[in-house]
């Protein structure tokens, strides 16, 4: 019987701050998942860019992350992490704002598309690594999971609701002017940020630390614990091959399955179903099967259905092939995710993490302008179509790291290993499989779960 508690949702909901936190998120969410749907469309309809020009937008809004993404980190452990969320957002408001206007007067370009992308991925660079870091900052690490969940509830909401408002905001205005709709929601984000109340002391700093040398700390211990390492190893593979079918997607609904705007929001929306049902059951899943197991169970059993992608041919019975494939490995990233972040930030020292959080991002976020630019280059040389199955057998081999590493053979995760090499954890997580299979012997039958 697993004794874990659930997560106390009541509380967490009555939580004023985390209230805050989480429609922040969801303000910023719907806005940007309008933007998914508007600029990829800016670019094909409007500007008529080749999928290699797709590539290489979708690479410019990820590019930060191999540019900035470490020393975002240490960075953020010498401030308060709130002040930095609300700037972050006013300069995504500020950067994807400027779309509409040079549209109305004929002077939109790729060029200034390439810019905003790069300036809205530093801002969420710092945003993103400040939002993960702060969250122990407004709950108690107890609630970790649940909180994560939440969130990834709000984007799993968001997710659903922004790309069909998206797709009839392009029907109705155009895509240039539907992405108004994304500087409002950054805008919205940090207003309601301004409201939290959190008590965030300012980080002391440690006399003659120099940045190269905090940096160094952060991928020291994300490199060293093996439990960690897997885990970037296997986010990194599967966003490299994600990032191809985000470069090549709009492409492939518009010049392959012909769908217009509208249709293409409702694709993107109905797959989304699949990740908020991920966040949902999240917390539930890690309860039945155990945490360390639903990290690699996630992927293993949703990465397969990747392969219906490029199966998927023209009409309904193409688009609905391809949403449902979305909506299963969107189930399992998103239970994957709730599980291996609550992980990171329930083992990491407070003073660690930001650095942890973006030694991380820039590990596993790296990958994507790389995977974004090769499946633009595959697209341009080869067909969309071949594009999508180089991700999908990507995403096939991603799981590998996770079935290499000691998480193979744990039910639970383990907490204060910070620092544990990987014999002591490999010969703990076999100790409490050999206990856990003794206890199941004795009972005769399978385990019960709670």
């Amino acid at each position: 019987m697993n004794d874990t508690p659930r997560p106390p949702r009541n509380r967490l909901l009555g939580h004023r701050d985390f209230r805050l936190l989480l429609a922040g998120a969801a303000a910023a969410q719907t806005g940007s998942q309008v933007t998914l749907v508007a600029l990829p469309l800016v670019a094909v309809v409007v500007l008529d860019a080749t999928p290699f020009e797709v590539g290489l937008l979708t690479a410019a809004e990820t590019a930060a992350f191999l540019l900035v993404g470490l020393p975002a980190g240490a960075w953020l452990d010498r401030m308060r992490k709130l002040p930095v969320l609300i700037r972050a957002d006013l300069v995504r408001c500020l950067a994807v704002g400027s779309i509409p206007p040079a549209a109305g007067l004929g002077v939109l370009t790729m060029t200034q598309l390439y810019l905003v992308a790069l300036v809205t991925g530093v801002a969420t660079v710092f945003f993103d690594v400040a939002h993960q870091s702060y969250l122990p900052v407004v709950l108690p690490r107890e609630h970790l999971v649940g909180g994560n969940g939440a969130i990834e509830t709000v984007r799993s909401s968001a997710q659903i609701a922004g790309p069909g408002l998206g797709g009839v905001l392009v029907q109705l205005l155009g895509a240039p002017l539907a992405i108004v709709a994304d500087a409002c929601g950054y805008l919205a984000s940090a207003l309601l940020l301004t409201r939290i109340r959190a008590d965030e002391p300012r980080p002391e700093p440690e006399p003659g630390r120099s940045l190269r040398a905090e940096v160094g700390e952060g991928v020291r211990f994300v490199l060293g614990h093996p439990l960690l390492r897997a885990i970037a190893l296997t986010t990194s593979v599967c966003n490299l091959f994600t990032a191809v079918l985000m470069a090549v997607q709009t492409v492939y609904w518009v010049r392959v399955l012909d769908l217009s705007p509208g249709a293409i929001g409702v694709l993107l929306s109905v797959s989304a179903l699949g990740g908020l049902a991920g966040a949902l059951c999240a917390g539930a899943l890690a309860r039945w099967v155990g945490q360390a197991r639903l990290i690699w169970l996630a992927v293993v059993v949703t990465a397969p259905f990747a392969v219906l992608w490029p199966l998927s041919g023209g009409g309904v019975a193409g688009a609905v092939l391809f949403g449902l494939a979305s909506a299963v490995v969107l189930f399992g990233g998103v239970a994957y995710n709730v599980a291996q972040v609550s992980f990171r930030q329930s083992i990491c020292p407070p003073a660690l993490l930001g650095r942890m959080n973006a030694t991380m991002r820039f590990l596993v976020w790296g990958t994507l302008p790389l995977g974004a630019l090769a499946g633009g280059a595959v697209a341009d040389a080869a067909g969309p179509r071949a594009a999508l199955w180089l991700c999908a057998a990507g995403l096939l081999v991603g799981p590998v790291p996770l079935l290499l590493s000691p998480l193979r053979r744990m039910r639970d995760l383990p907490t204060g290993v910070e620092a544990a090499p990987d014999a002591e954890i490999a010969a703990g997580s076999q100790d409490a499989q050999d206990a856990e299979d003794t206890q199941a012997a004795e009972a005769a039958e399978p385990r019960s779960v709670s």
